[in-house]
């Protein structure tokens, strides 16, 4: 299980978080919704060792990451999709998957999960030797998913995965992120879509300026009046 408790984080004396504590369980989608600068982004980022908090804990089955740099909590099984995709748009289609493997010297393994990754986003083979840089935004989305998971993650976190794609193409994302948890991937999962994202999360957290304010599972959440109105643009 990855636990963060009492996490503090400040920007320039501001805090960004302010004490927040949340459980992501082995095998569950967790979804963290609120609003822009919200702190949603710089949780992620201090999981995942980009940035240092003030004060806290943050454990990935009882073992602590804080203090460790990115690379070593990728190597203890934890991994990010970026906001904004990021993939490398000068490198092709599998040669930004063979990037997602740079830890990884098992070449047999390497392929089977390039197999692997196909097979979700059978886009990606069509274009295995096209530039990132010229896939759609749908298509750039599913390939830093697919590079993500080429290190083997236990545990996926995605900043915004439907940030800027069309309807039909969030539904596809939507739909894969269902099936790889299907597979067994822990995800938490950050998303302005709340709609969309308390759909598929088991468990659901609220951030409003720092704090968390409210939680429950997706579906609880997805009927309270009060998140209705806030996220889901519907009248109490």
């Amino acid at each position: 299980m990855l636990k963060v408790e009492n996490l503090v984080v400040s920007y320039g004396g501001i805090e960004a978080l302010k004490g927040i504590s949340l459980e992501v369980p082995e095998g569950k989608i967790v979804t963290l919704i609120g609003a822009n600068g919200a702190g949603k982004s710089t949780l992620l980022r201090s999981i995942i060792g980009l940035v240092k908090p003030d004060s806290g804990s943050i454990t990935y089955n009882d073992k602590q990451l804080m203090g460790l740099n990115s690379q070593q909590i990728v190597e203890n099984g934890i991994t990010l999709v970026p906001e904004g995709r990021r993939v490398f748009p000068n490198l092709t289609v599998l040669e930004n998957l063979q990037i997602g493997a740079y830890l990884r010297n098992d070449k047999d393994g390497i392929a089977k999960d390039i197999r692997w990754i196909y097979d979700l986003f059978p886009r990606l083979e069509e274009r295995s030797w096209q530039m990132a840089g010229t896939l759609s935004g749908g298509e750039q989305q599913m390939l830093a998913v697919g590079r993500a998971l080429m290190c083997r993650p236990k545990v996926l976190m995605m900043d915004e995965p439907s940030l800027g794609l069309a309807p039909l193409i969030i539904k596809d994302i939507f739909n894969i992120i269902g099936e790889i948890n299907r597979q067994g991937m822990t995800i938490l999962l950050i998303e302005q879509n709340a709609n969309m994202a308390l759909k598929v999360a088991d468990l659901a957290y609220v951030l409003e300026t720092g704090r968390i304010t409210m939680s429950g599972t997706g579906r609880e959440l997805l009927e309270n009046p009060d998140i209705k109105a806030a996220y889901l643009g519907k009248k109490k």
